[in-house]
């Protein structure tokens, strides 16, 4: 019997190698989940010790201003619901896989009204573990996602850093979710409130855990903070950048005349004597607000804490020269520095976008939300991974990175310490020194 011979034609040729490559990108997909390491990550982009646990958390702030339904100069109180996701070290035993999955939505009920469409995706954490039993307790880290957002936008990196040994919490902003989004002003308003409230309650939280085992792994003496766009905003005054006058007019026309926001003014006295020793140090991705005016040079001289920047040259949300650059420029009493990804926008922050954001039909925004046009997502999370890493050590553990911080400015000019050869392109980092008032 004669077998048919099979002819591999040049035309046949380019379709069965797409064929080939998407199946070995399908197998090889579907282990990797956000903030694995690419080949060409960097050294400390690599996890840590520690078995991730992770759990979902209630929290209320009694008695907050409602600005949403104060008029007429009256002002109305409520209780503030804050949802909380919290990563911690872990005992984990090595036959239990350490899967968990996340549930989060696309669109906003903000101003576009993009209709909310649910998606879910991988972690490596493992939902309610027993906290690691360690000798000494772990640093706080509190993280506050944009405008509008999520406390499961940097997973990447919330996953990371509690497998080095922190305890991170990551908030959901009421009234600034994709789920919940309102009128800007509660933004404005409630970001720096909510992210002073939640260190309060993680300090507080050995007292009041039923069970006592999360609460003993937190030290609340050794605090860092991580803040993007809005949240970005919100840490900076948290750590000491109070904010102009100016602000508290603008916030006075779009509210109808509240001056709610003058307590976190550089001016008001009382503001003043709300520095909080406990922080260490603080990463603001792309923080809002400089080229709005929400900052003078005076307000940013109350910043002292240690402080890393990080942005995109292209900014067309914060701005960059007039906006996080000046912001870094003008915060001359705090040791800071400013990594720049060259060419990038806004998104220097979150998770690479969903699989579900590829779907065509879809607003380009659900895409956008997340992803950056001249950049691998992984790479910049991996690279972010690095050198927060490298930052908060020092800071809040008194490890020693200068390796990796004190480096040439320009990357393109010879390869970064802890970077592969060939692989540190595209990027800058200033360093500055504080200076003494």
């Amino acid at each position: 019997m004669k077998t048919k011979s099979f002819t591999f034609s040049r035309s046949r040729y380019p379709f069965f190698l797409l064929l080939l490559l998407g199946i070995l990108f399908d197998v090889q997909g579907q282990d990797f989940l956000y903030g694995d390491p690419l080949p060409d990550a960097p050294e400390l982009a690599a996890r840590g010790p520690y078995g991730v646990g992770v759990r979902t958390m209630q929290l209320v702030n009694p008695d907050q201003i409602d600005i949403l339904n104060s008029k007429n100069g009256k002002e109305a109180r409520y209780d503030r619901p804050l949802t909380i996701e919290i990563w911690y070290p872990a005992s984990i035993a090595p036959s239990t896989p350490a899967s968990v999955t996340y549930h989060e939505v696309m669109g906003t009920r903000g101003d576009s009204l993009r209709p909310l469409l649910p998606f879910e995706f991988k972690g490596r954490a493992l939902r309610d573990a027993e906290p690691v039993k360690a000798a000494q307790p772990f640093p706080l880290v509190v993280v506050s996602h944009g405008y509008v957002g999520s406390r499961y936008l940097m997973t990447y990196l919330t996953e990371n850093l509690a497998s080095k040994g922190y305890v991170v919490v990551a908030i959901d902003h009421t009234d600034s979710t994709f789920k919940d989004a309102n009128a800007f002003y509660s933004t404005l308003l409630n970001r720096a409130k909510d992210i002073r409230f939640v260190i309060n309650a993680m300090a507080d939280l050995g007292k009041k855990d039923p069970k006592g085992q999360l609460g003993r792994l937190i030290d609340g003496n050794h605090v860092g903070i991580i803040g993007y766009s809005m949240g970005g905003y919100g840490v900076l005054n948290v750590a000491g950048a109070g904010y102009s006058d100016g602000l508290t007019a603008f916030f006075g026309q779009m509210t109808g005349g509240s001056r709610a926001i003058a307590e976190l003014a550089a001016s008001n006295s009382d503001y003043q004597n709300q520095g909080d020793q406990r922080i260490k140090a603080v990463v603001a991705f792309a923080p809002w607000g400089m080229e709005r005016g929400v900052w003078d040079l005076e307000g940013l001289k109350g910043l002292r804490t240690p402080t890393f920047f990080v942005a995109g040259d292209q900014d067309d949300i914060s701005g960059y020269e007039k906006g996080i650059k000046a912001i870094y420029e003008g915060a001359i009493n705090a040791e800071r520095y400013l990594l720049t990804y060259k060419n990038a926008r806004h998104n220097v922050a979150p998770n690479p976008p969903p699989a579900e954001a590829l779907r065509p039909g879809l607003h380009i925004d659900e895409y956008y939300r997340y992803a950056e046009p001249s950049w691998d997502q992984r790479k910049i999370n991996n690279i972010n991974q690095h050198f927060v890493t490298a930052f908060l050590g020092t800071h809040l553990k008194g490890e020693d990175h200068s390796l990796y911080l004190n480096i040439p400015e320009n990357s393109n000019e010879k390869d970064w310490p802890g970077f592969k050869p060939r692989s540190s392109t595209g990027m800058e980092l200033l360093h500055a020194a504080g200076k003494a008032e």
